[in-house]
Parts: C-alpha cells; structure tokens; sequence
C-alpha cells in the first residue's frame, strides 16, 4: 500500500512540475509555448470534419437548414411596425376581426417571447461535438459517436484536471500575492504589483479555460479615472478583460470562497465591493463610485449595466446608475464563440460550481473582445439616454441584437405599470386608427 501511494505521489510530482514549467510559468511570463495553439487547430480541423460527415449524414440534404442558426426562432416574425399592420382598421364600427392582430401578437408572445430566450443557451448552426446540439439535426453517424467518446475521454480525463490543477494554482495565487501586496504600505510600487499579481492570475486562470482571445483596437483601451462598461455573458468576463489589463471590480459581498478572494483583493487594489444593504441605497453606490473616479489615479472601474447574464446573442437594458456618476465611458464589446463551448451562465438554472464544471469540460473558451472610443455625455443627455446610446454602440460592435428589456426579467414579473403603458399604446393606435368611432 505504501507503495502505491508513494507511486501516486511521484507522479503528482511530475504532473505538478509540467503543469508548472509548460503553463504557469509561461503565464507569468505573458509567453506563449504553443501548445494552446497547435490544441486549437487540431480543435478547429476535427470540427470541420464532423460538420462534413453532419453534412453528408443528412438523407435529404438541406443546406438553408444546416447555414440558418436555430436561434433565429420557430417564429417568423412581421418586421412590420404596429401603426402599420393596424393602419387598415378604418372602419367607424368596431369588427370582431379587429382583435385577431392582438389575438396573434398574444400567441406569439406565450410561444416565444424575445425576453425569455434570451436566459437560455445560444443554439448552435451544427454539433460541435459535446452535449448540446441544434433542433434542425437529429443524425449522428457510427464515426462521429466514436470520435464524440473520445472526446469525452479527453475533455474527462485529461482537460479536466489539468484544468482544475490551473485555476487552484491562479485562485491559490491571487488570495497570496494580493495579501501580501496588501501589506505594503500605499505607494506606487504597491500598485505595480497589485497590477502584476492581477495580470499573471489572470493570465493563469485563462490558461485554465483553454481560453483563446482576441483583443481588438487596444489603443481604445479604458484609462484610470475612467468608467469601463461591459455586456454581460458569464462570470469570467471579468476574467477576460483583466487578462489584458487590470480594473477595479464593482460588485456585492459574497460569503465562502468567492469572499475569501474578495477580502483578499481589495486589500491590494480599490476594488468597490457592496454589502447587500448598501446596494439597495442608489445614492450611496453612487456616491462611493463618484469618489473613485474623481481619483485619476486609481484603475478604471469595471461595470457590467445589464445586471445579469445574457445569453451571447443580446444586450439588454443598462442600468442608469453607471451613467450617473460622470466622467467617461470606455464601451467594450464582448462575443464568445459557441462552437467551441458556451459560456452563458442561466444562473437560475446551474449553480456556480455545476457552471464552472460545464466550461471546464467544453473544448475550449473563444470569443474576440473590442475597445471602442471613449463616450461622454452630451449635452441636455439624460443618464437614460446615455445609457442606451453606449448599449447601441455596443450592440452594433459586437453583432449582438439590441433589446429594450430590463435584464431583471429573469426573475421577476412584468410591473403592472409597464403592462398599463402598452394597453394605453394600443389604444391610441386604434383611436388614430380610426377603429373606434
């Protein structure tokens, strides 16, 4: 018996070594060996060759079918306004035929409403070999199984711990350095390595995601003072953007480890975090971030408006608060790609750890990033209306679809204030209209 566990000793040794001297260190070094790279194109090749042999599986090929994302909907939808398709409705005598418009906008909405997809995973143009496939295609061939169980092998027996291995050593590595950094006096030398220690966590824990990221237009990128906001995807967002740069997080007091990382943090860097209480006072988050900016020495705060994950094909509506405070808004664009994992996390459905088990056995973590051109607001701009102008600009750079609804949706119900605002549209419309005398 001693035998074995001194075995299994000396190979964790080795496991741990390579771990160390192939990916860690090369993390910290912002180098790159390679390795993700040739893993990526051999990634990139065994998914072009399923989706040939998805293509010739098909009995009845249909290439519309195969091209068209299953996210489009089961709806085809009037792009039409509603004062238009109603403008018919002339007549001084109401029609019974008059509600059928409504009667089919009710349907649509209970089939599909275009808030409620929006918390569920993107649907993919074809398999990409893990477990979720698209609507449109049900064939699996003999050597696709055997190539998907392989895969399963991998992703299981190989990725999974190495990847375990990686995030225990970036979390192990933030809670330490950020503590010890934290008991140096404030200084600019503090700072710089509050800055390294954030930077080569980062770049670690992206190791431990096989993540692949394309930075674009880095001249763009938010500066100190500065206000850095963001769509909303996943957790590891934050993760993403600090792998190319440091930021003071916003964000509320959690409990277990993710506490224990923040009580660890904010004694290195001026992170903002919020006690539960504090969150529901606007005026004292606001207040407390005003302050921040006001100091052009401090990192540029990190702000995701929408509140809640959305699920990679939307942005949803932004928050006012961040557009309150002043000062200027670095807008980032945020697109994963789904083929090779999916990021959304629908937090009303996994918990974190169920979350962090389904990325860490997907193939891998791709999505491109963008920095656009600062923002400031207008003159006679509300806080509302910069607000959408930034989520619009973010939504045209990032190839997302931009929608009106308050991202809180995910767990509560419409307000009926918002429910009495529409039925007083739809009169107005039919007494334009000339639908009722």
């Amino acid at each position: 018996m001693e035998d074995v566990w001194a075995a299994v000793g000396r190979l964790g040794t080795v496991w741990l070594a390579l771990v160390l001297a192939l990916i860690v260190l090369p993390s910290a070094l912002g180098v790159s060996l390679g390795i993700s790279e040739a893993y990526m194109w051999v990634l990139v090749k065994t998914l072009e060759w399923a989706t040939i042999r998805i293509e010739k599986g098909v009995k009845k090929p249909q290439p519309q079918m195969l091209k068209t994302p299953a996210a489009n909907g089961i709806i085809e939808r009037d792009k039409t306004p509603m004062e238009k398709e109603i403008a018919h409705m002339h007549q001084a005598d109401f029609a019974f035929s008059d509600i059928f418009y409504f009667c089919r906008k009710g349907f649509e909405a209970i089939v599909e409403d275009e808030v409620t997809q929006r918390f569920s995973s993107e649907e993919l143009v074809s398999w990409n070999l893990l477990t979720r496939t698209n609507v449109n295609f049900h064939y699996v061939s003999l050597r696709l199984t055997v190539v998907w169980v392989v895969g399963v092998v991998v992703r299981y027996c190989f990725l999974l711990p190495l990847r375990i291995t990686l995030a225990a050593i970036g979390i192990t590595s933030m809670i330490v350095g950020t503590t010890m950094v934290g008991q140096l006096p404030n200084s600019s030398v503090k700072n710089y390595l509050s800055e390294v220690v954030h930077l080569t966590c980062s770049r670690i824990l992206v190791r431990a995601l096989s993540g692949t990221i394309r930075y674009h237009n880095k001249e763009n990128k938010p500066q100190k003072g500065g206000i850095c906001v963001a769509n909303h995807t996943s957790p590891i967002d934050a993760i993403i953007l600090t792998n190319d740069g440091c930021y003071a997080m916003v964000g509320q007091v959690h409990g277990g480890l993710m506490g224990v990382i923040q009580r660890a943090t904010v004694k290195a860097c001026p992170h903002v975090w919020f006690e539960r209480s504090e969150v529901k006072d606007r005026h004292l988050v606001t207040k407390r971030l005003r302050e921040h900016v006001v100091d052009k020495s401090k990192l540029p705060i990190l702000i995701f408006p929408e509140g809640t994950c959305i699920n990679n094909t939307s942005v949803m509506m932004f928050k006012k608060g961040s557009f309150e405070i002043g000062g200027t808004i670095y807008p980032v664009a945020i697109k994963y790609d789904p083929q090779f994992g999916d990021a959304f996390w629908n937090s009303s459905k996994y918990n974190i750890v169920s979350y962090l088990l389904r990325i860490m056995t997907s193939w891998a973590i791709v999505c491109n990033v963008w920095y656009m051109p600062p923002m400031v607001r207008e003159e006679g701009e509300d806080a509302v209306q910069f607000a959408n102008r930034v989520r619009s600009a973010i939504a045209r750079q990032g190839g997302l679809t931009e929608l009106p609804w308050d991202g809180g949706l995910k767990r509560a119900k419409v307000k009926d204030t918002f429910k009495e605002e529409q039925q007083k549209n739809y009169s107005k419309m039919l007494v334009r209209n000339g639908s009722i005398g």
